[in-house]
């Protein structure tokens, strides 16, 4: 069974769109420059999940497709809105024709592709010009996560798979999008989506299962034996306040996520 497909059932109890990266995503990928195809032509979310972000971003005036491999999350997303049309459909694979999106979104996804210029080559040939955004973490950006502190094993899993800004860049640019820009984003309190590093201020939310079942890098990566001794430790360094000293250690001035703009 995919990993969504077993982890979907609750997710979004914890998971839901945080309104400034929504608002942030409407802004990079509208097409300003083409008002009169703004209201007719689609915008792809590419492996949307339960459909959080697409809904919000299908809210905010662009007509919107989403698409995911997963039938659980697809299924969620369909009972949470008839506004977004919804398709079960493989990334490197997208049932539609040349030129039909004004823009494209990918929100915290690009880890689970087992290679990215197949899926980023089928976006820009679905594409009819416009831009192409990824909201992401990079491997530098999480070597820096306190997290690394608490869970060691179960983080370096996870920065394996997670590819390196430069990576998300040349990958880009060989499918054939001809700019490629990136700003950063850095987590604040309170962030309406629990996603990976959602309590780089707030520890006290990775000593609640259910929230970390809605996070891959513990539902899917982690030793349950670590997990159980990481929070013990974690749960002691709050109480003694010694947490404050461990995230101060692991400041960046890097951000902790990234949005890549690709334009076509």
């Amino acid at each position: 069974m995919a990993l969504y497909d077993r982890i979907g059932v609750g997710y979004d109890r914890f998971r839901r769109a945080d309104a400034h990266i929504a608002r942030r995503l409407f802004h990079l990928v509208r097409n300003e420059s083409e008002e009169s195809c703004f209201a007719k032509d689609p915008y792809l979310d590419v492996a949307c999940g339960s459909g959080n972000y697409t809904i919000a971003l299908s809210e905010m005036g662009l007509r919107m497709i989403g698409i995911d491999q997963s039938e659980t999350m697809i299924a969620a997303a369909r009972q949470k809105s008839g506004d977004v049309r919804w398709s079960v459909a493989d990334a490197e694979r997208l049932p539609f024709p040349d030129h039909t999106f004004a823009g494209a979104v990918c929100t915290l996804a690009i880890h689970h592709f087992s290679s990215l210029e197949p899926v980023f080559a089928e976006v820009y040939r679905t594409l009819r010009s416009g831009k192409f955004v990824i909201f992401t973490a990079t491997k530098e950006q999480m070597a820096r996560y306190w997290l690394n502190e608490y869970f060691p094993e179960a983080m370096r899993a996870s920065i394996d798979r997670m590819p390196s800004a430069s990576a998300v860049a040349e990958s880009l640019k060989k499918a054939g999008f001809r700019s490629v820009s990136s700003e950063t984003y850095e987590v604040t309190d309170p962030l309406q989506d629990f996603f990976l590093y959602s309590g780089k201020h707030r520890p006290e939310l990775y000593l609640n299962p259910e929230i970390r079942a809605g996070i891959s890098t513990f539902a899917a990566l982690a030793d349950p034996g670590e997990v159980e001794d990481g929070c013990r430790k974690l749960e002691r360094d709050i109480e003694t306040g010694r947490i404050r000293q461990v995230i101060g250690r692991y400041q960046s001035d890097s951000g902790d996520y990234l949005f890549a703009i690709a334009e076509k």
